[in-house]
């Protein structure tokens, strides 16, 4: 059964599910490496950089792209750009998968990221097209969005699990059944659609776009993991002043990549800048979270990440929440709502100390997960709904970005912040008799520290660890204070920009109403 009188039918709940699936594998490609990199290192022998480079040419090029192939969707079709991105994307796991040099390997996660970002914006835009119900689409961008955080979290859990009995190229090979399912089942279940008038595809903003976010990406992921340096400290201004150049060349260009105007909509607009905020607020806490299980507690990394899912189920419970107050609660109350359930998860993350009870961690980073997930599952219905059809796609695109770009943030100021408390509570208490090479790693991070104290006799070691897990809690602790008066922030400003907005589903969006799903008639719906 196909949508009847506007409501989707089977094929198009089938179809969401062929949605998902490459949804969630490319979530998961961002943190399935995890557990890899020790087995990486043993078998290619990368140098630090390049291993660097193997950890992070997936994403800078994920979402330095999502903008240009979320644009080349709406001009030459979704559907088809979704199947040339799968296909791509088992090309690019074989590639991977067999690498034999680090050269190789960065090679391949370089098409993975470009493979990634020609996938990615067409699941999201399809649902557009797919589910024109409000209430039923919402549905739907809820279970996307589930599947997101699902994802992430599952990463390095089927990480861990391959390794275990396989070599480190099965990482990889995960997805290539999940993307010959997409290729075989996308054509049957998926419909097709491209904008009627899409001009002549904007060449110089593709490449202004990929300049602008490269940089940015690239400078405040590496000075948040590795500390000040020059060429990341140079990266960003050049990535904003890049970014202004793309700005501009929008304005003038006749065929723009991305639609200026979409901005002009209170929904769209808004909805990029709670999205930016929510993902600063979750990810940028999500590092400390896994240090304090693995370098507090004493956990192994793959133990570590299965306590990790336990927060899961609030994210589970608050998608499913807010999906059912969507029709009946306006916007502004919800996303309010959700920016001070994060606010508390933040202020139980300030009572965590080196010796708390487990429960209290994993407690606080469900309720701050569910906040910020919560209003993220909201932001996607209000970007796809309110601009046109015919730009869905580089409208999810644009959603997507602000998402990398918020992660990337939230990582380099909220880790900023407690490594910048860590070290200066450990001025003056590291114990007496420290060799000065223990001392330095000890200053540095809160791994060093561990790997020194090991190497320490008798209760040397022991005093070292206890010194330097409580200046990470404190470290953490300013963090979570950061993150608190972020998330407040954040509810003023989400109740501000969204306060005139009606009930999802209420009444359409001037964009909506103003653009019934129209294509050409040889793409739109299209079996």
């Amino acid at each position: 059964m196909t949508a009847t009188n506007g409501l989707a039918g089977r094929r198009e709940w089938t179809g969401l599910a062929v949605l998902l699936l490459p949804t969630l594998v490319l979530t998961m490609d961002m943190g399935v490496l995890f557990f890899a990199v020790p087995f990486i290192s043993t078998s290619l022998a990368p140098s630090g950089t390049q291993q660097l480079w193997i950890m992070d040419m997936y994403s800078f090029l994920l979402a330095g792209l999502l903008i240009t192939m979320g644009a080349l969707g709406d001009r030459i079709g979704r559907r088809r750009l979704l199947m040339i991105g799968a296909t791509g994307f088992i090309g690019a796991s074989l590639l991977a998968a067999h690498a034999g040099g680090a050269g190789e390997l960065i090679a391949a996660r370089a098409l993975l990221g470009i493979a990634g970002a020609t996938v990615m914006p067409s699941t999201l835009a399809l649902i557009r097209n797919m589910f024109l119900d409000p209430k039923q689409r919402q549905i739907a961008l809820g279970a996307w969005g589930a599947v997101l955080t699902a994802g992430a979290t599952l990463g390095p859990v089927v990480g861990g699990l391959l390794l275990d009995h396989y070599w480190w190229g099965s990482v990889f090979l995960i997805a290539i059944p999940v993307m010959l399912l997409v290729l075989l089942a996308a054509p049957v279940l998926l419909p097709e659609y491209r904008a009627p008038r899409s001009g002549s595809f904007d060449l110089a903003g593709a490449a202004l776009s990929l300049a602008a976010i490269l940089p940015l990406v690239y400078g405040i992921k590496t000075l948040s993991v590795e500390g000040w340096s020059l060429l990341p400290a140079l990266a960003v201004p050049a990535g904003l002043l890049l970014g202004a150049a793309f700005v501009h060349r929008q304005r003038t260009a006749a065929n723009p990549l991305l639609d200026l105007s979409l901005f002009r909509i209170r929904a769209f607009s808004g909805a990029i800048s709670v999205n930016t905020v929510a993902m600063f607020a979750m990810m940028g806490f999500t590092l400390f979270t896994s240090q304090y299980l693995q370098l507090v507690k004493g956990m192994s990394p793959f133990t570590a990440s299965l306590w990790a899912l336990v927060p899961s189920v609030g994210v589970g419970a608050a998608v499913g929440i807010s999906g059912a107050l969507a029709g009946r609660v306006r916007p502004a109350i919800l996303m309010t709502g959700g920016f001070l359930i994060g606010a508390v998860g933040f202020a139980m993350m300030t009572q965590v100390g080196a010796h708390s009870p487990l429960y209290l961690i994993l407690t606080a980073a469900g309720v701050l997960a569910a906040g910020t997930v919560g209003t993220m599952t909201l932001t996607a219905e209000m970007v796809v709904s309110a601009a046109p059809a015919e730009r869905a796609g580089v409208a999810s695109a644009t959603s997507e970005t602000a998402v990398e770009l918020g992660s990337s943030m939230g990582i380099a100021l909220l880790g900023a912040a407690g490594a910048a408390a860590y070290r200066t509570q450990l001025e003056d208490r590291l114990p007496a008799g420290l060799p000065d090479g223990a001392a330095r790693a000890a200053q540095d991070t809160l791994g060093g520290a561990v790997a020194a104290a090991g190497e320490l006799p008798g209760r040397l070691g022991g005093d070292l660890l206890e010194v330097t897990r409580t200046a990470f809690t404190d470290g953490m602790h300013l963090a979570a204070v950061v993150g608190l008066v972020f998330t407040i922030g954040a509810s003023a400003l989400a109740y501000g920009l969204m306060r005139h907005l009606p009930v999802q589903g209420a009444g359409a969006t001037k964009a909506e109403a103003g653009s019934a799903e129209t294509a050409e008639p040889t793409a739109a719906g299209t079996r």
